[in-house]
């Protein structure tokens, strides 16, 4: 039993999502107005620091479960003058947000997943709808804050159940009943799961968009 004198047993922040929590997301860019024709980035979209560092700066919105329409705020790193990591970490990240909401294996070297790792834009992700895990790292006044530095793939056990779409082959066929602590499901409402799509057309080009 709680007590008025004692706090030891008390929740850390209750304005911090736990980490480890699994959700779908959507990403919104809040555009920095920053652009390089020499790196692609047009649209405004990147952000550029004093420091020279250039990011996304994100907003990932949960979209389901019992952290739904709740916010992160993070950066996907482009650039930074001090080397490579930050900018291969961040891309690293936007592989998975891509093989994530393009339920597309990791493993995956067909045409195909090439094509659907591919964008034109910066403006291809804003909006995106993908699973992530949610994680807790200090900002830069030493404070705790939500942030999001991996995206679930199709060759994650939970990817099915929290995407609400069917496994690849080799995976699982169905999610757990239950779901594990720490992962959000899905809401349970009509229509939660895409239905089938219609058959194609004879002759027509069965890829999505935008791996044609």
């Amino acid at each position: 039993m709680a007590t008025w004198n004692d706090y030891n047993d008390a929740r850390q922040d209750p304005n911090l999502i736990p980490k480890g929590t699994i959700a779908k997301v959507r990403l919104t860019i809040r555009p920095g107005g920053f652009d390089d024709a020499s790196q692609g980035w047009h649209g405004g979209f990147a952000t550029r620091s004093t420091t020279g560092a250039v990011y996304l700066n994100c907003e990932f919105t949960l979209l389901e479960g019992q952290y739904a329409k709740r916010k992160v705020f993070s950066m996907i790193g482009l650039y930074s003058p001090k080397g490579p990591d930050w900018a291969n970490m961040g891309r690293s990240l936007i592989r998975g947000m891509l093989n994530s909401a393009r339920g597309i294996s990791d493993k995956d070297v067909s045409p195909n997943a090439q094509a659907a790792r591919r964008i034109t834009s910066f403006a291809d992700l804003d909006g995106i709808e993908f699973v992530a895990k949610i994680d807790i790292a200090p900002d830069s006044n030493g404070e705790d804050k939500n942030e999001i530095r991996t995206a679930l793939t199709p060759d994650h056990r939970d990817y099915a159940q929290i995407m609400g779409r069917v496994a690849l082959p080799g995976l699982p066929a169905q999610a757990p009943a239950t779901a594990p602590a720490g992962i959000v499901p899905p809401a349970a409402h009509p229509g939660a799961f895409p239905a089938a799509p219609p058959p194609q057309a004879a002759g027509a080009d069965p890829r999505p968009n935008w791996a044609r």
